[in-house]
């Protein structure tokens, strides 16, 4: 069984600045990642591009260079891998970590490859492999999907896109451009305020001259193999449909933190607890990093605000050494 100092579970950016930190303080570490390198980024759109701009996205000064002012998924994708193979970072990939216990102050941590033990475990796992279910009739039949990767698959079909954030919209405009049949579904009374600037008024347009179809109060109550029932302010509506795009949201593994032992408040948001100045939760010496910290509430954290959390771990991990 092969012992650490530090085990990051989790290969995103956060986890990739985690590891830089503890090889920069001579921490023995690894990184178990389920997937490939930056794994959520991989399952992004093919045609995403981000909110923040290259500089917020750079971990450790690492110069982020993009051929825009926003980079797009393909090029973080380059930048996080560079980082891996040129540090040399120790990292196993699609290996899934299946069990974390505590015994005598060591972590013990089971995967689909093997078993280690480490003094610290840090959860750096972000939020976008647990979908927010719709819960209705027919949400899994094939042609419903969570996530969204390339328009051309939708050309000449009728899509219905659930949800008004920036991958629905996102999703919205793409397949209307590649030859889609366009319907929004959208619960609130309007587009999502967070919306990237840019591109809220380009599917605001598409809405009034009626390119893309939109229904606003409006839920999607049934999906059947050609036609979906949604219920709108009027009542219900029976609309033809090829495929849905039920683009609803995502949220942290909150199974893996009860189980390893990490509270979670009582409310709707599901925060995890955790110390603000050191990132430990409840669990001595196991602490948290990026978007996990956030609960339900994923909007908060991102790369560029939560960066700083690998320096401010590692600190805290040595400080707990010497003390």
């Amino acid at each position: 069984m092969k012992a650490f100092d530090i085990i990051i579970i989790g290969g995103g950016p956060i986890g990739i600045a985690c590891a830089l930190e503890a090889k920069k303080k001579n921490l023995n570490y690894l990184i178990i990642e389920k997937g490939c390198i930056a794994n959520s980024l991989f399952n992004y759109p093919v045609n995403m591009q981000f909110f923040s701009t290259s500089e917020k996205l750079e971990i450790d000064n690492i110069p982020f260079i993009s051929k825009e002012n926003k980079p797009r998924r393909a090029e973080a994708l380059e930048y996080y891998r560079r980082i891996v193979t040129s540090n040399d970072l120790n990292i196993h990939l699609f290996e899934k970590v299946e069990s974390l216990s505590k015994a005598d102050g060591s972590f013990r941590i089971g995967t689909t490859k093997g078993d280690y033990t480490a003094e610290n475990v840090i959860v750096a796992t972000g939020f976008y492999d647990i979908p927010n279910k719709i819960n209705i009739p027919g949400e899994e039949l094939p042609k419903v999907s969570h996530y969204y990767k390339d328009p051309h698959y939708y050309a000449s079909q009728k899509v219905a896109v659930v949800g008004a954030s920036n991958s629905a919209v996102d999703a919205a405009l793409e397949c209307y451009r590649k030859g889609a049949e366009v319907t929004m579904i959208v619960r609130g009374p309007e587009i999502g305020r967070r919306v990237k600037y840019w591109v809220r008024p380009d599917i605001e347009n598409r809405i009034a001259e009626g390119s893309v179809k939109a229904y606003f109060n409006t839920q999607l109550s049934e999906v059947r193999e050609n036609e979906l029932v949604i219920t709108t302010p009027e009542g219900k509506k029976v609309i033809e449909n090829d495929y849905v795009l039920a683009l609803t949201g995502y949220e942290p593994n909150f199974n893996f933190l009860r189980k390893i032992g990490v509270q979670l408040s009582d409310d709707e948001k599901l925060l995890p607890q955790y110390d603000e100045e050191t990132m430990e939760s409840n669990v001595p010496n196991l602490y948290l990093a990026g978007v996990i910290c956030g609960g339900m509430e994923t909007h908060k954290w991102f790369i560029e605000n939560s960066r700083i959390h690998a320096k401010i771990i590692i600190d805290a991990i040595l400080q707990k050494e010497h003390a």
